[in-house]
């Protein structure tokens, strides 16, 4: 059976390969423009699963997706680590003086900034790496460039001036895989989980002990602003474990008692590289 895998971009795009790295090349790609159609898709089984990128280890969160997962219900069952090799490409006889703007998703252009600056280009942003190929060869751009894949330049038949424009050669993003049912880990695992406390002092603390006192293992917190609450926050959280066991079982039903909000995001198997 092929599975379907949505994902946000054009083909080409950094989030396919990532869906390919996890499913394999038997995989089924369904392109789309926005990340919203990517959690639509899977809660109205269009697809099978949806790949978002969460954080890039040089730029850190992408926001909108940790926002995304509070607003659909729909679970994390995997996730996967892809090595970004950024990629300078142009259209067939442009040469790197001619180069004046490079255009990509603001992600790319934020792990590349050091080698934009080298070029003495500027920087404009775009939807989408794989996208920012499209539109320079769509609108015949001959003075400016797109970051972007090795394979995006392929698919769109474009040409690479230079390969690793980020910044820094350890370049990873991580991606999760969303599905509309939870799935049972096969390895190793983590979950993770979203809350909100009351305003207190030392309620972070209270929440983070519940794990400490279990020796349960942290291994990400990130907070947003919860909307229509000024100056609160929803804290994101992946601890090891799932809840099958018992001691994660005590610190979530720990954690229960003392916020405001919490919820399972899901449990998955890590990532093995």
């Amino acid at each position: 059976m092929t599975v379907s895998v949505a994902f946000q971009g054009e083909r080409g795009a950094f989030s396919e390969a990532a869906a390919i790295k996890y499913f394999g090349d038997g995989v089924k790609p369904m392109p789309l423009p926005y990340f919203e159609e990517v959690f639509a898709a899977v809660h109205d089984g269009k697809c099978t699963y949806g790949i978002v990128p969460i954080e890039n280890s040089l730029a850190g969160s992408i926001h909108r997706n940790y926002d995304l997962l509070v607003r659909h219900n729909l679970h994390i069952v995997g996730e996967v680590n892809l090595r970004i090799v950024h990629c300078l490409i142009v259209n067939p006889g442009v040469t790197l003086k001619d180069i004046e703007r490079v255009y990509s998703h603001p992600q790319a252009l934020a792990q590349c900034e050091g080698s934009i600056v080298q070029l003495g280009a500027k920087p404009f942003p775009t939807y989408d790496t794989a996208g920012a190929v499209r539109f320079i060869k769509e609108h015949t751009i001959n003075d400016g460039a797109a970051i972007a894949s090795r394979q995006a330049a392929v698919d769109w038949e474009m040409d690479v001036l230079q390969e690793g424009m980020e910044d820094w050669g350890e370049n990873l993003t991580r991606f999760l895989v969303l599905a509309a049912k939870e799935e049972v880990p096969k390895s190793d695992a983590k979950t993770s989980i979203v809350f909100a406390m009351k305003d207190v002092p030392g309620a972070l603390f209270k929440a983070l002990s519940v794990f400490a006192l279990r020796d349960i293992n942290l291994t990400k917190i990130e907070s947003r602003p919860l909307r229509g609450q000024p100056w609160q926050y929803l804290f994101y959280l992946d601890f090891e474990g799932t809840m099958a066991e018992e001691r994660c079982q005590r610190a979530i039903g720990h954690l229960g008692e003392i916020t405001s909000y919490l919820r399972q995001l899901g449990s998955y198997s890590v990532a093995t590289e």
